[in-house]
């Protein structure tokens, strides 16, 4: 098996909006949280989206999510989103994330999500930016 990474964790709050009239955060809005994760550990490392969409015409996509439920989050909970990620080639990682509540370190939800690196107009697989790759070095 591959090293892990360990990033930073991701802290945000249940809002309204995340959840259905009794306060319980709709299941779909982990998706969200998990996603929020990973677009923030890519800006905090200086690896932006909009530069690789725009001028090198390359996305990262995600290619399969398996998440499980344990514990609802309610309306004004704060969650930690605990992420490592693990390479398995240059263009295919997995981000092992995890959704507890920062209150009591109850597991909310746990997820695997597969993110790949395409080039968009092929639809093809490419290797991560350079930055990415020597994350995983140090």
């Amino acid at each position: 098996m591959n090293p892990r990474f360990r990033p930073k964790d991701f802290h945000c709050r249940v809002f309204v909006e995340d959840t259905d009239f009794q306060g319980v955060v709709y299941h779909a809005n982990y998706l969200k949280y998990l996603e929020r994760a990973r677009s923030q550990f890519l800006i905090e490392n200086n690896l932006s989206q909009t530069n690789a969409m725009l001028k090198d015409n390359e996305s990262y996509v995600v290619k399969s999510i398996n998440l499980s439920y344990f514990h609802p989050a309610k309306l004004e909970d704060e969650l930690i989103v605990c992420t490592e990620i693990e390479l398995f080639s240059k263009a295919r990682a997995i981000f092992f994330q995890s959704v507890l509540n920062s209150k009591n370190d109850t597991l909310i939800c746990k997820g695997e999500v597969e993110v790949c690196y395409i080039q968009n107009d092929s639809g093809k697989p490419k290797s991560f930016p350079l930055g990415l790759i020597k994350l995983f070095q140090n």
